[in-house]
């Protein structure tokens, strides 16, 4: 079984996240980036899917030139092989145009299986695993909490508030999981030392068959037009309670539309 996961390479959420003053795109020059979170779920997973089945891991990113820090990371925990696109011209791309030249690619590689993180934490809209499934023609079994694979038969648990789902379809499919699906393995010097030695391709819009005036600003379906630091914490307000402190309680609460 021949595997692609999705990596994006994004800014630490643990650290303070810029929106630059020129064009309003995140910030990722200055800050100090990483895999998003819910990516290395999708690889522990691809990883175990590969040990009980065989095959390849492919992992596959579209960033900028320094996302290949990512990209190392990523194969250091155990991955084959990976495929970097990178062109100058996908600055300023919507989900919508994301979605598009992943599906390019991931056409091209041609997997039975495509696992991803269920949102980054920079953009966390969840809809690109159902994009690309669009785009590719193949089913999209989204949220997952348990993945099964028998033969050309997936089965996942898709979590819900109020539980899980039961869903099934064939390969060629699109799995998204959540990060109650494993536990990521932790790199080994000796997986890091081997991450430098695997194949890692680049391929360009050009490569993949898609118009640059179809991605970027240009085909950009959406946009932020402006934005502002968060406003500072305030005060909050105190009660007293001088005998009537219910009923300022109460009344605070009326004017919040709680009560």
């Amino acid at each position: 079984m021949k595997i692609v996961v999705l990596v994006k390479q994004v800014p630490d959420s643990g650290a303070e996240r810029n929106l630059r003053s020129d064009d309003n795109t995140v910030d990722r020059g200055s800050a100090n980036n990483v895999i998003n979170e819910m990516d290395e779920y999708a690889i522990e997973e691809a990883l175990q899917v590969q040990e009980r089945h065989g095959g390849e891991v492919v992992v596959l990113t579209m960033g900028p030139a320094h996302a290949t820090e990512s990209i190392r990371k990523a194969l250091s925990m155990g991955p084959d092989a990976a495929v970097h696109v990178v062109d100058d011209a996908l600055h300023g791309s919507c989900a919508v145009a994301t979605s598009k030249v992943l599906a390019a690619a991931i056409r091209q590689l041609a997997p039975d299986l495509v696992i991803c993180g269920a949102e980054s934490t920079d953009g966390r809209v969840q809809v690109l695993p159902h994009m690309i499934a669009e785009r590719l023609g193949v089913a999209a079994l989204t949220g997952a909490r348990k993945l099964t694979v028998e033969g050309s038969t997936l089965t996942i648990e898709r979590q819900t508030e109020e539980g899980y789902e039961v869903v099934t379809a064939s390969t060629p499919a699109v799995v998204s999981v959540w990060d109650t699906i494993n536990e990521p393995r932790y790199p080994s010097f000796k997986g890091i030392m081997a991450a430098k030695k695997k194949p890692l391709e680049t391929r360009s819009l050009a490569d993949l068959g898609v118009d640059a005036a179809e991605v970027g600003f240009a085909g950009a379906t959406s946009a932020v037009v402006a934005h502002s630091k968060r406003p500072p914490r305030q005060a909050g307000n105190k009660v007293t309670d001088s005998g009537d402190g219910g009923v300022q309680l109460v009344a605070f609460l009326a004017s919040e539309k709680f009560v």
